[in-house]
């Protein structure tokens, strides 16, 4: 129970720094398109910003399954890599099929990917409606100051 435990907030642990990281980026590259953003015309924009940062969040939810996925195939749980990361899917969107389960032993690890999945969805969605909030008041702010 200790080890799966340990094991798992390693995993919970990588995959809040990836997600951080994953937001860094996306800051990072709204601020370097700040000045192009806050120009007419918003829509397209705005659209844009969505794309972008809903694949930077894909990226942050595919890094970490694949970090589990990867994880329990190193673990031997799993006769094949394809079910390992089934597995990890399954658990980490919190859809829990039951079709492929963990063995007894190892039960604890699909609670916490359960877990990092409900926390890296839940970071991440109110990441993508901040950005898109910041982009849309700079563009108000914008359009109030020029009009």
């Amino acid at each position: 129970m200790i080890l799966q435990i340990a094991i798992g907030t390693v995993l919970i642990l990588f995959s809040v720094l990836v997600g951080a990281l994953g937001a860094l980026a996306i800051e990072m590259a709204l601020a370097r398109w700040h000045d192009w953003l806050m120009r007419e015309p918003h829509r397209l924009k705005v659209v844009l910003v969505v794309v972008f940062v809903s694949l930077c969040v894909l990226a942050v939810v595919t890094i970490g399954v694949w970090t589990w996925a990867i994880v329990l195939d190193l673990l031997g749980i799993f006769s094949t890599h394809e079910e390992a990361v089934y597995f990890a899917l399954v658990s980490f969107t919190t859809l829990g099929f039951g079709d492929v389960l963990l063995p007894v032993e190892w039960r604890i690890l699909g609670a916490m990917a359960a877990a990092n999945g409900l926390l890296t969805f839940g970071l991440m969605t109110a990441f993508l409606v901040e950005a898109l909030r910041h982009v849309r008041l700079g563009q108000f702010e914008s359009r109030r100051k020029s009009g």
